[in-house]
Protein backbone atom coordinates (compact mmCIF):
# COMPACT_ATOMS: atom_id res chain seq x y z
CA UNK A 1 0.00 0.00 0.00
CA UNK A 2 1.51 3.67 -0.79
CA UNK A 3 3.18 5.15 2.23
CA UNK A 4 1.37 9.00 1.03
CA UNK A 5 -2.42 8.23 -0.24
CA UNK A 6 -3.39 11.31 -2.10
CA UNK A 7 -6.47 9.56 -4.17
CA UNK A 8 -8.66 12.49 -2.27
CA UNK A 9 -6.24 14.88 -4.78
CA UNK A 10 -7.18 12.91 -8.08
CA UNK A 11 -9.92 13.76 -10.63
CA UNK A 12 -13.20 12.61 -9.93
CA UNK A 13 -14.01 10.14 -12.80
CA UNK A 14 -9.78 8.72 -11.75
CA UNK A 15 -11.47 8.24 -7.88
CA UNK A 16 -14.45 6.18 -9.45
CA UNK A 17 -12.17 4.31 -11.44
CA UNK A 18 -9.99 3.49 -8.58
CA UNK A 19 -12.73 2.73 -5.97
CA UNK A 20 -14.06 0.24 -8.48
CA UNK A 21 -11.01 -1.81 -8.88
CA UNK A 22 -10.74 -1.65 -5.13
CA UNK A 23 -14.48 -3.36 -4.87
CA UNK A 24 -13.97 -5.74 -7.61
CA UNK A 25 -10.63 -7.19 -5.26
CA UNK A 26 -12.62 -7.15 -2.38
CA UNK A 27 -16.08 -9.10 -3.48
CA UNK A 28 -13.35 -11.80 -5.35
CA UNK A 29 -11.37 -11.36 -1.36
CA UNK A 30 -14.83 -11.99 0.59
CA UNK A 31 -16.05 -15.05 -1.83
CA UNK A 32 -12.73 -16.55 -1.28
CA UNK A 33 -12.38 -15.83 2.21
CA UNK A 34 -15.32 -14.78 4.45
CA UNK A 35 -17.90 -17.34 5.67
CA UNK A 36 -20.27 -14.94 6.26
CA UNK A 37 -20.45 -13.10 3.02
CA UNK A 38 -19.79 -15.98 1.11
CA UNK A 39 -23.23 -17.15 2.52
CA UNK A 40 -24.64 -14.24 1.58
CA UNK A 41 -23.73 -14.28 -1.91
CA UNK A 42 -25.25 -17.46 -2.19
CA UNK A 43 -28.13 -16.91 -0.19
CA UNK A 44 -29.08 -14.13 -2.29
CA UNK A 45 -27.60 -15.86 -5.96
CA UNK A 46 -25.38 -12.77 -6.46
CA UNK A 47 -22.31 -13.49 -8.81
CA UNK A 48 -19.66 -10.92 -7.82
CA UNK A 49 -18.74 -10.96 -11.39
CA UNK A 50 -21.95 -8.88 -12.04
CA UNK A 51 -21.38 -6.48 -9.64
CA UNK A 52 -19.00 -3.62 -11.49
CA UNK A 53 -19.68 -0.57 -10.30
CA UNK A 54 -20.50 1.38 -7.16
CA UNK A 55 -24.01 1.49 -8.19
CA UNK A 56 -24.25 -2.00 -8.47
CA UNK A 57 -23.77 -2.55 -4.62
CA UNK A 58 -27.39 -1.82 -4.60
CA UNK A 59 -27.79 -5.78 -5.69
CA UNK A 60 -26.03 -6.73 -2.28
CA UNK A 61 -28.17 -6.41 0.70
CA UNK A 62 -26.70 -4.23 3.49
CA UNK A 63 -24.43 -5.31 6.67
CA UNK A 64 -26.29 -4.62 9.86
CA UNK A 65 -24.95 -4.25 13.66
CA UNK A 66 -26.50 -7.07 14.60
CA UNK A 67 -24.59 -9.35 12.07
CA UNK A 68 -21.99 -8.72 13.92
CA UNK A 69 -22.37 -8.82 16.71
CA UNK A 70 -23.90 -12.47 16.27
CA UNK A 71 -22.24 -13.99 13.97
CA UNK A 72 -18.86 -12.09 14.38
CA UNK A 73 -15.80 -14.58 13.70
CA UNK A 74 -18.03 -15.78 10.67
CA UNK A 75 -16.40 -12.19 8.97
CA UNK A 76 -12.87 -13.28 9.66
CA UNK A 77 -11.34 -14.12 6.91
CA UNK A 78 -7.92 -15.14 7.79
CA UNK A 79 -6.38 -17.63 10.24
CA UNK A 80 -6.70 -16.95 13.80
CA UNK A 81 -2.69 -17.40 13.77
CA UNK A 82 -2.61 -13.95 11.16
CA UNK A 83 -4.55 -11.82 14.04
CA UNK A 84 -1.63 -9.98 15.99
CA UNK A 85 -4.28 -7.29 17.57
CA UNK A 86 -8.29 -7.93 19.20
CA UNK A 87 -9.97 -4.57 19.31
CA UNK A 88 -13.68 -4.16 20.30
CA UNK A 89 -16.49 -0.93 19.65
CA UNK A 90 -17.21 0.81 22.75
CA UNK A 91 -20.86 -0.58 22.76
CA UNK A 92 -22.90 2.41 22.74
CA UNK A 93 -25.35 0.70 20.52
CA UNK A 94 -25.50 -2.17 21.93
CA UNK A 95 -23.00 -4.91 22.86
CA UNK A 96 -19.51 -4.85 21.69
CA UNK A 97 -18.22 -6.30 18.58
CA UNK A 98 -14.85 -7.45 18.07
CA UNK A 99 -12.73 -6.33 15.64
CA UNK A 100 -9.56 -8.25 14.70
CA UNK A 101 -6.55 -7.16 12.95
CA UNK A 102 -3.51 -8.59 10.94
CA UNK A 103 -0.43 -6.94 10.57
CA UNK A 104 -1.56 -5.36 6.98
CA UNK A 105 -4.72 -3.60 9.03
CA UNK A 106 -2.73 -2.19 11.58
CA UNK A 107 -0.15 -0.72 8.73
CA UNK A 108 -3.30 0.47 6.66
CA UNK A 109 -4.78 2.07 10.13
CA UNK A 110 -1.62 3.77 10.66
CA UNK A 111 -1.73 5.15 6.83
CA UNK A 112 -5.31 6.25 7.59
CA UNK A 113 -4.87 8.33 10.53
CA UNK A 114 -1.46 10.09 9.20
CA UNK A 115 -3.47 11.09 6.24
CA UNK A 116 -6.04 12.32 8.74
CA UNK A 117 -3.16 14.23 10.77
CA UNK A 118 -1.65 15.64 7.42
CA UNK A 119 -5.24 16.99 6.49
CA UNK A 120 -5.84 18.17 9.43
CA UNK A 121 -2.52 20.41 9.43
CA UNK A 122 -0.26 17.97 10.88
CA UNK A 123 3.27 18.47 10.12
CA UNK A 124 7.11 16.28 11.46
CA UNK A 125 7.15 19.41 14.05
CA UNK A 126 4.29 19.26 15.65
CA UNK A 127 4.17 17.60 19.13
CA UNK A 128 0.84 16.31 20.16
CA UNK A 129 -0.48 15.65 23.67
CA UNK A 130 -2.79 12.36 23.56
CA UNK A 131 -5.76 13.26 25.99
CA UNK A 132 -7.58 9.62 25.74
CA UNK A 133 -6.74 5.68 26.59
CA UNK A 134 -4.64 3.65 24.49
CA UNK A 135 -5.72 0.34 26.55
CA UNK A 136 -9.07 -1.38 26.81
CA UNK A 137 -9.29 -2.85 23.06
CA UNK A 138 -9.38 0.97 22.14
CA UNK A 139 -8.97 1.02 18.61
CA UNK A 140 -8.83 4.91 17.92
CA UNK A 141 -5.98 5.46 20.96
CA UNK A 142 -3.99 2.70 18.68
CA UNK A 143 -4.41 4.40 15.20
CA UNK A 144 -3.87 8.07 16.35
CA UNK A 145 -0.40 7.08 18.16
CA UNK A 146 0.32 4.89 14.68
CA UNK A 147 -0.35 7.89 12.50
CA UNK A 148 1.20 10.51 14.66
CA UNK A 149 4.42 8.28 14.51
CA UNK A 150 4.22 7.82 10.81
CA UNK A 151 3.86 11.89 10.32
CA UNK A 152 7.09 11.49 12.30
CA UNK A 153 5.56 14.16 15.10
CA UNK A 154 6.11 14.23 18.59
CA UNK A 155 3.91 12.42 20.82
CA UNK A 156 2.65 12.77 25.01
CA UNK A 157 0.69 9.85 25.93
CA UNK A 158 -0.78 11.61 28.91
CA UNK A 159 -4.26 9.38 29.08
CA UNK A 160 -7.40 10.90 29.74
CA UNK A 161 -8.76 12.87 32.39
CA UNK A 162 -7.07 15.00 35.60
CA UNK A 163 -7.21 18.77 34.33
CA UNK A 164 -3.77 19.26 36.78
CA UNK A 165 -1.69 17.00 35.23
CA UNK A 166 -2.32 17.90 31.52
CA UNK A 167 -1.97 21.30 31.99
CA UNK A 168 1.45 20.57 33.60
CA UNK A 169 2.16 18.14 31.17
CA UNK A 170 1.43 21.26 28.24
CA UNK A 171 3.73 23.84 30.69
CA UNK A 172 6.68 21.08 30.88
CA UNK A 173 6.79 19.30 27.35
CA UNK A 174 5.17 22.44 25.44
CA UNK A 175 2.68 20.00 23.51
CA UNK A 176 1.30 22.30 19.91
CA UNK A 177 -1.97 19.90 19.45
CA UNK A 178 -3.72 18.48 21.73
CA UNK A 179 -6.29 14.67 20.73
CA UNK A 180 -9.20 15.10 22.87
CA UNK A 181 -13.14 14.60 23.55
CA UNK A 182 -14.58 18.08 23.35
CA UNK A 183 -16.28 18.31 26.71
CA UNK A 184 -12.66 17.55 28.35
CA UNK A 185 -11.76 20.36 26.31
CA UNK A 186 -14.07 23.02 28.40
CA UNK A 187 -12.80 20.69 31.19
CA UNK A 188 -9.50 22.35 30.95
CA UNK A 189 -10.45 25.46 30.07
CA UNK A 190 -12.27 26.01 33.45
CA UNK A 191 -9.67 24.33 35.24
CA UNK A 192 -7.08 26.90 33.94
CA UNK A 193 -9.67 29.60 34.96
CA UNK A 194 -9.74 28.32 38.31
CA UNK A 195 -5.86 28.56 38.46
CA UNK A 196 -4.53 31.64 37.23
CA UNK A 197 -3.50 29.61 33.56
CA UNK A 198 -3.57 31.71 30.73
CA UNK A 199 -4.31 28.84 28.01
CA UNK A 200 -3.75 31.71 25.14
CA UNK A 201 0.39 31.67 25.84
CA UNK A 202 0.09 28.14 26.19
CA UNK A 203 2.22 26.20 23.62
CA UNK A 204 -1.55 24.41 22.36
CA UNK A 205 -2.74 25.66 18.74
CA UNK A 206 -4.93 23.36 17.62
CA UNK A 207 -7.58 20.17 18.86
CA UNK A 208 -7.78 17.13 17.04
CA UNK A 209 -11.80 16.59 18.57
CA UNK A 210 -12.88 12.88 18.79
CA UNK A 211 -16.21 11.61 19.97
CA UNK A 212 -18.31 14.44 20.15
CA UNK A 213 -19.85 17.18 17.34
CA UNK A 214 -18.40 20.51 17.46
CA UNK A 215 -20.45 21.50 14.63
CA UNK A 216 -23.45 21.71 13.04
CA UNK A 217 -25.10 20.34 9.68
CA UNK A 218 -23.95 23.22 7.89
CA UNK A 219 -20.79 23.17 9.23
CA UNK A 220 -21.15 26.16 11.57
CA UNK A 221 -19.55 25.39 15.12
CA UNK A 222 -22.03 24.23 17.58
CA UNK A 223 -22.46 25.22 21.53
CA UNK A 224 -19.76 23.12 22.03
CA UNK A 225 -17.49 24.46 19.60
CA UNK A 226 -18.11 27.82 20.47
CA UNK A 227 -17.97 27.64 23.92
CA UNK A 228 -14.23 26.51 23.21
CA UNK A 229 -13.03 29.03 20.96
CA UNK A 230 -14.93 31.28 22.30
CA UNK A 231 -12.73 31.69 25.31
CA UNK A 232 -9.97 29.78 23.83
CA UNK A 233 -7.91 31.06 20.79
CA UNK A 234 -7.41 27.41 19.52
CA UNK A 235 -8.28 25.48 15.72
CA UNK A 236 -10.78 22.89 16.00
CA UNK A 237 -10.89 19.90 13.47
CA UNK A 238 -13.40 17.76 14.26
CA UNK A 239 -13.05 13.74 13.02
CA UNK A 240 -15.66 11.07 12.30
CA UNK A 241 -15.02 7.01 12.54
CA UNK A 242 -15.89 3.71 13.79
CA UNK A 243 -13.77 0.92 15.32
CA UNK A 244 -16.08 -1.18 12.38
CA UNK A 245 -14.87 1.21 9.48
CA UNK A 246 -11.24 1.11 10.67
CA UNK A 247 -11.00 4.79 8.55
CA UNK A 248 -11.50 8.20 9.87
CA UNK A 249 -13.09 11.16 8.24
CA UNK A 250 -11.67 14.28 9.73
CA UNK A 251 -11.25 18.13 8.47
CA UNK A 252 -9.51 19.93 6.75
CA UNK A 253 -8.32 23.78 7.63
CA UNK A 254 -11.78 25.20 5.21
CA UNK A 255 -13.77 23.07 8.38
CA UNK A 256 -16.18 21.97 6.33
CA UNK A 257 -16.73 18.45 6.82
CA UNK A 258 -14.78 15.17 7.12
CA UNK A 259 -12.83 14.20 4.21
CA UNK A 260 -13.08 10.66 2.61
CA UNK A 261 -10.51 8.46 2.17
CA UNK A 262 -11.48 6.80 -1.05
CA UNK A 263 -8.96 4.49 -1.59
CA UNK A 264 -9.66 3.04 1.98
CA UNK A 265 -13.19 2.92 2.11
CA UNK A 266 -16.95 3.07 -0.02
CA UNK A 267 -19.45 5.53 1.25
CA UNK A 268 -23.02 4.85 0.54
CA UNK A 269 -25.81 7.50 2.43
CA UNK A 270 -29.26 5.36 2.48
CA UNK A 271 -32.69 5.90 2.74
CA UNK A 272 -35.21 3.73 5.01
CA UNK A 273 -35.56 1.57 2.22
CA UNK A 274 -31.94 1.07 1.60
CA UNK A 275 -32.08 3.49 -1.43
CA UNK A 276 -28.86 6.10 -1.79
CA UNK A 277 -30.05 9.54 -0.79
CA UNK A 278 -29.60 12.36 -3.02
CA UNK A 279 -26.63 14.74 -2.51
CA UNK A 280 -27.38 17.15 0.39
CA UNK A 281 -29.96 15.04 2.24
CA UNK A 282 -29.46 12.95 5.13
CA UNK A 283 -28.59 9.22 5.14
CA UNK A 284 -27.14 6.53 7.22
CA UNK A 285 -23.62 6.28 6.31
CA UNK A 286 -22.89 2.71 5.35
CA UNK A 287 -19.38 1.76 4.30
CA UNK A 288 -17.29 -0.89 2.31
CA UNK A 289 -13.96 -1.14 3.75
CA UNK A 290 -10.94 -1.28 0.93
CA UNK A 291 -7.42 -3.03 1.80
CA UNK A 292 -8.69 -4.51 5.20
CA UNK A 293 -7.55 -8.13 5.35
CA UNK A 294 -8.43 -9.40 8.63
CA UNK A 295 -12.51 -8.45 8.81
CA UNK A 296 -13.58 -6.48 6.17
CA UNK A 297 -17.01 -5.68 5.40
CA UNK A 298 -19.15 -5.02 2.39
CA UNK A 299 -22.49 -2.31 3.09
CA UNK A 300 -22.13 -2.00 6.55
CA UNK A 301 -24.47 0.40 7.98
CA UNK A 302 -23.21 2.28 10.61
CA UNK A 303 -26.13 3.36 12.38
CA UNK A 304 -24.96 7.13 11.95
CA UNK A 305 -26.82 9.74 10.07
CA UNK A 306 -25.02 12.31 7.83
CA UNK A 307 -25.21 14.29 4.73
CA UNK A 308 -22.51 14.21 2.32
CA UNK A 309 -21.31 17.52 0.14
CA UNK A 310 -19.57 16.01 -3.13
CA UNK A 311 -18.43 19.45 -4.08
CA UNK A 312 -14.57 19.63 -4.31
CA UNK A 313 -12.89 21.33 -1.13
CA UNK A 314 -10.92 24.56 -1.76
CA UNK A 315 -8.12 22.35 0.07
CA UNK A 316 -8.07 20.38 -3.30
CA UNK A 317 -9.58 17.44 -2.08
CA UNK A 318 -12.17 15.71 -4.69
CA UNK A 319 -13.56 13.01 -2.55
CA UNK A 320 -16.75 13.61 -0.56
CA UNK A 321 -17.03 14.95 2.70
CA UNK A 322 -18.81 13.97 5.43
CA UNK A 323 -21.20 16.52 7.99
CA UNK A 324 -21.44 16.02 11.45
CA UNK A 325 -23.56 12.97 12.78
CA UNK A 326 -26.92 14.39 13.06
CA UNK A 327 -28.50 11.31 14.62
CA UNK A 328 -27.82 7.80 15.77
CA UNK A 329 -30.77 5.43 14.37
CA UNK A 330 -30.80 3.87 17.58
CA UNK A 331 -30.38 7.32 19.61
CA UNK A 332 -33.87 8.30 17.70
CA UNK A 333 -36.10 9.54 20.76
CA UNK A 334 -39.89 9.76 20.47
CA UNK A 335 -40.74 11.57 24.00
CA UNK A 336 -44.50 12.64 24.05
CA UNK A 337 -44.81 12.86 20.24
CA UNK A 338 -41.85 14.83 20.14
CA UNK A 339 -38.86 13.22 18.00
CA UNK A 340 -35.48 14.09 19.33
CA UNK A 341 -31.75 12.76 18.29
CA UNK A 342 -29.39 12.56 20.87
CA UNK A 343 -26.77 14.96 19.69
CA UNK A 344 -29.50 17.88 19.34
CA UNK A 345 -30.61 17.15 22.78
CA UNK A 346 -26.42 17.22 23.95
CA UNK A 347 -26.57 20.71 22.15
CA UNK A 348 -29.11 22.16 23.55
CA UNK A 349 -27.87 21.29 26.90
CA UNK A 350 -24.53 22.49 26.10
CA UNK A 351 -25.85 26.10 25.86
CA UNK A 352 -27.30 26.38 28.95
CA UNK A 353 -25.09 28.13 31.37
CA UNK A 354 -27.06 26.90 34.27
CA UNK A 355 -25.56 23.23 33.35
CA UNK A 356 -22.43 22.45 34.15
CA UNK A 357 -22.75 18.54 33.04
CA UNK A 358 -25.31 16.26 32.28
CA UNK A 359 -26.08 12.42 31.65
CA UNK A 360 -29.60 11.52 29.16
CA UNK A 361 -30.89 8.24 30.24
CA UNK A 362 -33.91 6.51 28.04
CA UNK A 363 -36.23 4.17 29.32
CA UNK A 364 -39.11 2.38 28.13
CA UNK A 365 -42.87 3.59 30.07
CA UNK A 366 -45.49 0.45 31.11
CA UNK A 367 -47.53 1.20 27.54
CA UNK A 368 -44.06 1.24 25.70
CA UNK A 369 -43.12 4.55 24.69
CA UNK A 370 -39.85 6.84 25.43
CA UNK A 371 -39.54 8.29 28.77
CA UNK A 372 -36.28 10.83 29.13
CA UNK A 373 -34.58 11.45 32.17
CA UNK A 374 -32.11 14.01 32.87
CA UNK A 375 -29.05 13.67 35.19
CA UNK A 376 -28.08 17.37 36.08
CA UNK A 377 -25.23 18.94 37.53
CA UNK A 378 -26.22 22.83 38.07
CA UNK A 379 -24.95 25.79 38.32
CA UNK A 380 -26.40 25.78 41.87
CA UNK A 381 -29.15 24.32 44.07
CA UNK A 382 -31.11 27.39 43.93
CA UNK A 383 -35.09 27.09 43.15
CA UNK A 384 -34.66 30.25 40.75
CA UNK A 385 -31.71 28.04 38.88
CA UNK A 386 -34.25 25.12 38.70
CA UNK A 387 -36.70 27.25 37.52
CA UNK A 388 -34.76 28.50 34.47
CA UNK A 389 -33.86 24.97 33.56
CA UNK A 390 -37.09 23.27 33.55
CA UNK A 391 -38.71 26.84 31.53
CA UNK A 392 -35.72 26.36 29.26
CA UNK A 393 -36.20 22.57 28.33
CA UNK A 394 -40.03 23.57 27.90
CA UNK A 395 -39.26 26.14 25.58
CA UNK A 396 -36.92 24.54 23.33
CA UNK A 397 -37.86 20.88 23.16
CA UNK A 398 -42.20 22.03 23.86
CA UNK A 399 -42.54 19.08 26.19
CA UNK A 400 -40.10 18.59 30.00
CA UNK A 401 -38.45 15.55 30.67
CA UNK A 402 -37.76 14.18 34.16
CA UNK A 403 -34.47 15.72 35.59
CA UNK A 404 -32.59 14.66 38.84
CA UNK A 405 -29.84 16.62 39.77
CA UNK A 406 -27.02 14.89 40.79
CA UNK A 407 -23.16 16.51 42.74
CA UNK A 408 -20.18 16.48 40.50
CA UNK A 409 -18.77 12.89 42.10
CA UNK A 410 -21.85 11.44 40.93
CA UNK A 411 -21.94 12.87 37.64
CA UNK A 412 -17.84 11.52 37.01
CA UNK A 413 -19.25 8.00 37.85
CA UNK A 414 -21.53 8.35 35.70
CA UNK A 415 -20.18 9.38 32.44
CA UNK A 416 -16.96 7.20 33.44
CA UNK A 417 -17.90 3.92 34.59
CA UNK A 418 -15.19 1.19 35.59
CA UNK A 419 -15.25 -0.06 31.70
CA UNK A 420 -15.98 3.12 29.80
CA UNK A 421 -12.97 4.68 27.29
CA UNK A 422 -14.89 7.69 26.65
CA UNK A 423 -17.49 10.34 28.58
CA UNK A 424 -20.79 8.00 28.65
CA UNK A 425 -23.62 11.10 27.94
CA UNK A 426 -26.27 8.78 26.40
CA UNK A 427 -28.02 5.62 28.42
CA UNK A 428 -30.28 3.60 26.90
CA UNK A 429 -32.43 1.13 29.18
CA UNK A 430 -35.14 0.37 26.45
CA UNK A 431 -35.19 -3.20 24.89
CA UNK A 432 -35.58 -4.09 21.44
CA UNK A 433 -34.25 -2.63 18.19
CA UNK A 434 -35.53 0.76 17.67
CA UNK A 435 -36.89 1.66 14.72
CA UNK A 436 -36.55 5.04 12.95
Amino acid sequence: MNNQPQAAFLPIKEIENLQQKKLQELLVYLNDNSPFYKDLFAKHAIKISSIKTIADLQNIPPTEKEHLQQNNERFLCVPKGKIIEYTSTSGTLGSPVTIALTENDLQRLAINEYTSFTCAGGKPDDIYQLMLTLDRQFMAGMAYYSGIRKLGAGLIRVGPGVPSLQWETIARLKPTAIVAVPSFILKLIAYAKENGIDINNSSVKKAICIGENIRNADFSLNVLGRKITGTWDIQLYSTYASTEMQTAFTECKEGKGGHHNPELVIVELLDENNQTVQPGQAGEVTITTLGVEGMPLLRYKTGDICIADIASCTCGRNSLRLSPVIGRKKQMIKFKGTTLFAPALFDLLNGMADVRDYVVEISSNEIGTDEVLLYLLPGDSSDATDHKIRAYLQASLRVTPGIKYIDAETIQKMQFPESSRKPLKFIDKRSGIIKT
